[in-house]
């Protein structure tokens, strides 16, 4: 079996920060997304994976490399025009040939392992399995029906839809799915949608099995998610502690778990946490109180006496100052600098 996962997409929701490198790369709990998806795939013994990325995604590969540090070997495939996830499969075919194939979203972090989809594949005998989940507003997902243990109907963001269970972004096919991708036609968005591929599978006949997870998760797609990403991700490798890189130093510090610092960081009369990541190089001096926030590396701040919470701090950003306000949300891109209260706090 092998795995196959999808990095091409522009990531225009979360400008500015995609601007600088794609948002697979973007830190949840100070590790890229992408790396997390390899290790779900490595869980389940794929270590023959495919990455599908954007020839200006020049980032990607020298971060992976061939695959070694994971125990897999990795093969890069471009996709030139963001065309849609079927596209995207159908660009990888001579990488994934007759094999079944494990699909992840790159910027999809998965909370449960892959063993669900896995197992429900060899216990069915299917064609393919798609993971769900129970949601609360299925109109905005797209949505599977199932019946009698089959999937009998996959719908994209239905106005009634017909069950809660959302298809999550992980999947399990096999050689079918590319006669199916091979009839399709660009929705309205002008994209080849995986879903309509699932349903042509379906309306062939095909059996298409699923499998549900309680797991959370989260795409990476918007400053809101990525943040929300960060904090079960904190929690789930710290619990309600801290930890600290060997080469950083924090001096009369407070820190409120979850918190992950990392190395080379030089924190002094701050209170961190609950749920801080803090890349490596990081420079923190006189902060009231940080928290439910992401520092990217090299970033710093000083003299920020009010509570910084929900924000983001670009790489090699600064901040520094005081503001007449208690309570503030900063976003920060890449290399940028600011100085209360040269303007007003407010979302920058």
């Amino acid at each position: 079996m092998k795995g196959l996962i999808l990095c091409a997409g522009r990531g225009t929701r979360l400008h500015p920060f995609s601007y600088s490198q794609p948002k697979t790369l973007l830190p949840v709990a100070n590790h890229p997304v992408l790396h997390s998806c390899i290790r779900k795939l490595r869980e389940v013994g794929v270590d023959d994976i495919g990455i599908v990325i954007h020839p200006s995604q020049v980032q990607i590969p020298p971060l992976v490399g061939d695959g070694s540090q994971f125990g897999a070997t990795i093969t890069f495939i471009e996709q030139k025009v963001p065309l849609g996830i079927a596209h995207a499969v159908q660009l990888a075919q001579s990488f994934l040939q007759d094999e079944p194939f494990v699909l992840l979203l790159g910027d999809n972090l998965l909370m449960d392992s892959l063993h669900g989809l896995t197992r429900a594949f060899e216990r069915t005998q299917s064609d393919g399995v798609v993971m769900l989940s129970e949601v609360e507003r299925p109109q905005d997902y797209g949505i599977a029906e199932v019946k009698d243990g089959r999937l009998i109907c996959v719908e994209e963001k239905p106005k009634q839809p017909k069950s809660n269970l959302a298809v999550i972004g992980a999947y399990l096919f096999t050689k079918p799915i590319f006669e199916s991708i091979a009839t399709l036609q660009p929705s309205a968005r002008g994209e080849y949608e995986i879903t309509d591929a699932i349903q042509s599978m379906i309306d062939r006949g095909y059996h298409m099995a699923h499998a549900i997870t309680s797991g959370k998760y989260s795409d990476v797609g918007t400053i809101d998610r990525w943040l929300e990403a960060n904090r079960w991700m904190l929690e789930k490798e710290v619990g309600y502690s801290h930890q600290v890189g060997t080469s950083s130093v924090l001096e009369n510090c407070e820190i409120v778990g979850p918190v992950l610092i990392g190395e080379g960081c030089h924190i002094k009369n701050c209170r961190l946490g609950p749920f801080v990541s803090v890349q490596d190089g990081v420079q923190l001096e006189n902060c009231v109180h940080i928290e439910n926030s992401i520092l990217l590396e090299n970033s710093s701040l000083k003299n920020v006496d009010w509570k910084l919470t929900d924000s983001v701090f670009g790489r090699s950003s600064h901040l520094t100052g005081q503001s007449t306000d208690s309570i503030g949300v900063i976003i920060l891109s890449d290399k940028s600098s600011i100085r209360i209260p040269a303007v007003k706090r407010e979302e920058l």
